[in-house]
């Protein structure tokens, strides 16, 4: 299930208040997936193009242990306490017959939400994912299961997670949202899976990197317009907290100095 979605709102957070301001951070309302605001600006949490201009990619095998040196074991990723939890899968699928290669030559699956009257991500991209469920083995568990009731690819056990993700807007209850990274075999197909996702596509890594995709993405909330960073593929437009993920992982998949 979708952790935004409008209509789930009462079952993924029964004890939230909307508008409560979080515990260390300004109450008043912010853009989805960014952290502060400064005079008119945001501030973004992170620019792939900015901290990775240049540099070289590693190679699949050696995402494992760059990770968990990062981010710590996926093993060990535990619920927010203070908050209703989701977990979202960056899935990298390899090309063909390469048994080692370098992670721009992988693809990641993103979904493209349903559009949904009231919901505020409707029709936006996405990691698949959604809420942590009782019976859940863990954060990962709950990637996994979703993952695949949204888009019917079975996922075994993760490479590695990412930081979480905490939206710190006042119209969306307090939720932590915690990313974990999973490689399939190149022959794995994906699907739309649930009347939650519109479409599927999958991107290439060295794509979301290059500057030609680079663009900025015009919000709008209650009569205040921002730009914001985002990438631009295939006529889709990838920002906030999905750009936000990517931003993390793509600071440790491309990294050093040298050329990719």
């Amino acid at each position: 299930s979708n952790p935004f979605t409008m209509a789930s709102q009462n079952r993924l957070y029964p004890r939230a208040a909307s508008g409560s301001a979080t515990r260390g951070h300004q109450s008043r309302s912010e853009p989805q997936g960014y952290l502060a605001r400064t005079g008119n600006k945001v501030q973004p949490a992170g620019s792939p193009t900015s901290r990775c201009k240049s540099g070289k990619w590693l190679r699949l095998s050696a995402l494992r242990p760059a990770l968990r040196s990062r981010f710590g074991s996926p093993e060990a990723a535990t619920p927010d306490p203070d908050r209703a939890n989701a977990a979202i899968a960056l899935v990298l699928r390899p090309p063909a017959g390469v048994a080692d290669p370098v992670v721009a030559r992988c693809r990641v699956l993103l979904i493209r939400r349903a559009e949904s009257e009231g919901d505020p991500w409707s029709g936006q991209m996405a990691l698949p994912g959604g809420r942590m469920d009782p019976g859940d083995p863990g954060l990962s568990g709950a990637a996994i299961r979703e993952t695949g009731e949204e888009t019917g690819v079975t996922l075994g056990r993760p490479l590695g997670c990412l930081e979480p993700l905490r939206p710190y807007t006042a119209h969306i209850p307090p939720i932590a949202i915690h990313p974990f990274v999973h490689r399939i075999a190149s022959s794995t197909l994906a699907v739309v899976n649930s009347d939650e996702v519109a479409s599927i596509h999958w991107f290439s890594l060295a794509d979301l990197l290059a500057p030609a995709n680079r663009g900025s993405h015009l919000w709008s909330y209650r009569g205040v317009r921002s730009r914001f960073p985002c990438i631009r593929l295939d006529g889709q437009v990838v920002w906030g907290l999905t750009y936000r993920a990517l931003t993390q992982f793509l600071e440790v998949a491309h990294t050093g100095d040298g050329n990719p």
